[in-house]
């Protein structure tokens, strides 16, 4: 196992798993708070059409789709805020919007696309330095963005009117967080693929409410956890021979059903002392 780690490619995995851990489930604390994981969907499949436009066009498809996924979740903050369509169908608007024109797209470029496969599968093992760079530079300054914010965002979550009182500009900081979130499922994308990135926003966090009990835990239990499923599903699909994406989730569902029955137990167990 260990000449593994020695390969550049994995490596580069190790790393990229390690910063987008980190940064998705930090961001799934406020997609949690928020309910929008359709959102996350959404903006996964219809930055497809960023895929597309690159794979058409020969650029680097994971740069246009970061271009494209932010239009996308501007677009959705603006018709949020200044129309009465509600928000899940506003999203549905944008996601098969650019889901029609990915499919166009693509319908134009003959032959198989390595590139697609891994935006549609996830295939973090296939990174290059230069995205694990971009990863990196957007991943830290995000990852800051939060630190300073949470409170903020958190408050303009739970509480809009509170937020506004006390002079937060809710509408700027919603439309920042809608980005942030778009940019941060289409990095992930590359790692886990268009149908389950949504899963790395989730499941961390949804296994660290269970014994979390403040914020400031939740946030740390929720990148640990994060972590620890991306390394051991690396670990695991590399001597399995598995799809790393696919892997990495069930690992992230297996902690999750341990960590309920665990918690299960310990209150079975508390209640027949007490009893």
């Amino acid at each position: 196992m260990l000449e593994y780690l020695a390969l550049p490619f994995m490596q580069r995995a190790i790393m990229a798993g390690l910063i987008l851990g980190a940064l998705l489930s930090l961001l799934g604390i406020f997609v949690v708070l928020k309910r929008m994981a359709f959102f996350s969907d959404g903006i996964a499949h219809a930055s497809l059409a960023g895929v597309a436009l690159g794979v058409l066009t020969n650029a680097n498809p994971l740069y246009v789709a970061l271009g494209a996924s932010s239009i996308f979740a501007v677009l959705i903050s603006w018709f949020e805020r200044k129309t009465k369509i509600a928000s899940d169908a506003i999203i549905g608007l944008i996601f098969t919007a650019g889901m029609a024109t990915g499919v166009v797209l693509l319908s134009l470029k003959k032959g198989y696309q390595p590139e697609l496969v891994s935006f549609l599968f996830g295939n973090i093992l296939s990174l290059q330095w230069s995205e694990l760079y971009i990863m990196a530079g957007l991943g830290l300054l995000i990852i800051i963005y939060l630190m300073f914010r949470h409170k903020q965002l958190a408050l303009m979550i739970l509480n809009p009117d509170i937020a506004h009182a006390n002079n937060i500009k809710v509408s700027l900081h919603q439309t920042i967080l809608y980005v942030i979130i778009a940019l941060s499922v289409v990095l992930g994308m590359k790692m886990l693929g268009v149908v389950l990135v949504s899963a790395l926003l989730i499941i961390p966090v949804s296994t660290a409410k269970i014994f979390s009990q403040s914020f400031h835990q939740l946030m740390a239990y929720s990148v640990i956890i994060s972590e620890i499923s991306i390394v051991l599903g690396l670990i695991l699909s590399i001597i399995l021979n598995l799809p790393t994406g696919a892997v990495i989730v069930l690992t992230g569902i297996a902690i999750f059903g341990l960590t309920m029955a665990g918690q299960r137990l310990k209150l079975q167990f508390f209640h027949g002392q007490t009893g």
